[in-house]
């Protein structure tokens, strides 16, 4: 198994139409074949040191292996979701694992 979790940051963190286009764009990527279980998320109203709430959206992708995520990546319709959205974050982080 091959869990990809993806959390983004906006450049205009209060903006409900940006936060709206990276959604879109996001739905867009479920077309995408090979992807076992997705999941896209918001902060929870959970509240403790260790929890990180500042980003605006998560998407968690689960594979069966990692040459489905690798197809992933290199997929059309996830380069033109990079191409379309990147202008919208400020920042991303990536979190991969795989069965330990």
């Amino acid at each position: 198994m091959f869990v990809h979790h993806v959390f983004f940051w906006l450049k205009n963190a209060d903006s409900e139409e940006d936060k709206s286009k990276l959604l879109e764009g996001l739905e867009k990527m479920k077309a995408i074949e090979g992807v076992r279980t997705l999941h896209i998320g918001v902060p929870a109203t959970t509240n403790r040191d260790v929890i990180e709430r500042g980003y605006a959206l998560s998407w968690l992708l689960i594979f069966d292996n990692l040459e489905d995520q690798v197809n992933y990546q290199v997929h059309p319709i996830h380069k033109k979701f990079v191409e379309e959205c990147s202008s919208l974050w400020s920042k991303v982080i990536v979190y991969d694992a795989v069965d330990a």
